[in-house]
């Protein structure tokens, strides 16, 4: 089927600010210009993109950290390209600086394939900065620059309406929902989409430090929860939100996550694997066993090779054999990149996904 990227069988049981878009080397010049070559189903990331700053020497926290090196990033600019890499259709909307770093980001948005006429560019605020490292003790470590950042000042009647209506999955994140007017643009975009028929599918990627508390983010993330038809969290996550409970008890997960209308909730145990649960099944499906260089991006990179097939297969959640092997390729993608430093440097293409399943299949 056209835009399906999956190859194999493989069962391991505030006040309007003003804008700019893309440079003529990007965009071209007129409003929410695009080009409409999609290779299949589209998928359309909200979110934000930003630069993170990295020390180019591992196990070094962010103060001793001698140097850093640039990667570009942003949870659902992660699964834009990643879905673009694997063959698939994607488009990011967002907002960046009117500056050198939100060029940067655009133009890497068009490199990797990647429709970026919804990226907008702001006159008044920058592109956002973040440093991470990981410390001696393997314990991440953030610091943002982002007071405000452009992508906090995207407002709803900035949106491009029309990408949204053209695409079969509508993706986004929860850092949009922390301030106005990016809240505003976040609730407008997923009713546009809601309307049109898309599949909405939600990865809170929990970033605490950006809350202003533990609650408010426990409240912002649940707001938006039962629009979703497919919701992907962490480990970690499930026992934030339960405020301890055991993230690997049925009961909880289905008591307190998966309300009525949820097609699918996976639960990612990085190299373990996933579980995954709908009305009618659930399951776990194995990961793989890789070297693990930076998990940077990985859960993107996960949702990226499951969103790339649930496009083309869009009841795949009523056909468990399918939905184990979309998990499979899912959770290959994700040991692919943690071999690699960076996020979006380090998310795989097709071959390199079809070669680690092959590998463990073979092995």
């Amino acid at each position: 089927m056209k835009g399906c990227c999956f190859p194999v069988t493989l069962d391991r049981s505030r006040r309007r600010r003003s804008f700019k878009l893309a440079r003529s080397s990007s965009s071209g010049s007129s409003k929410h210009g695009r080009r409409e070559n999609y290779k299949g189903p589209l998928v359309v990331c909200f979110g934000e993109m930003m630069i993170n700053l990295v020390p180019t020497m591992s196990r070094v926290s962010i103060a001793d950290a001698a140097a850093y090196k640039k990667f570009p990033s942003g949870a659902t600019a992660n699964v834009a390209v990643g879905i673009s890499r694997l063959g698939g259709s994607s488009a990011f909307i967002g907002k960046v600086g009117n500056d050198e770093f939100g060029y940067m980001l655009s133009d890497i948005l068009k490199q990797n394939g990647v429709d970026n006429s919804g990226l907008l560019f702001d006159d008044d605020a920058r592109t956002a900065l973040a440093f991470y490292a990981l410390k001696s003790n393997g314990e991440p470590e953030f610091m943002f620059y982002k007071n405000p950042s452009a992508d906090i000042l995207l407002c709803p009647e900035e949106l491009d309406v029309s990408l949204i209506k053209k695409a079969t999955i509508f993706h986004y994140g929860s850092v949009s929902l922390i301030k106005e007017p990016c809240r505003s643009a976040h609730r407008a975009a997923m009713n546009v989409a809601k309307v049109s028929g898309c599949i909405l599918s939600y990865s809170p990627n929990l970033a605490l430090p950006l809350w202003p508390s533990k609650e408010a983010a426990r409240q912002g993330i649940m707001s938006i929860w039962n629009y979703a038809d497919i919701i992907k969290v962490s480990v970690d996550e499930v026992r934030f939100l339960t405020e301890g409970d055991d993230p690997y008890d049925h009961k909880v997960i289905m008591k307190k996550l998966h309300p009525y209308n949820l097609k699918l909730l996976v639960v990612t145990e990085e190299e373990r694997g996933c579980r995954y649960y709908t009305k009618d099944f659930k399951g776990w499906v194995a990961g793989f066993e890789v070297d693990t260089v930076d998990t940077t991006g990985a859960g993107d990179s996960f949702v990226a090779g499951l969103l790339s097939i649930v496009a083309a297969h869009n009841h795949i959640y009523k056909d468990e054999k399918r939905l184990r092997e979309a998990l499979d390729f899912a959770n290959a993608c994700g040991a692919v990149t943690v071999t690699k430093r960076g996020a979006i440097p380090s998310l795989p293409t097709k071959d390199a996904v079809i070669r680690m399943l092959f590998s463990c299949f073979n092995s």
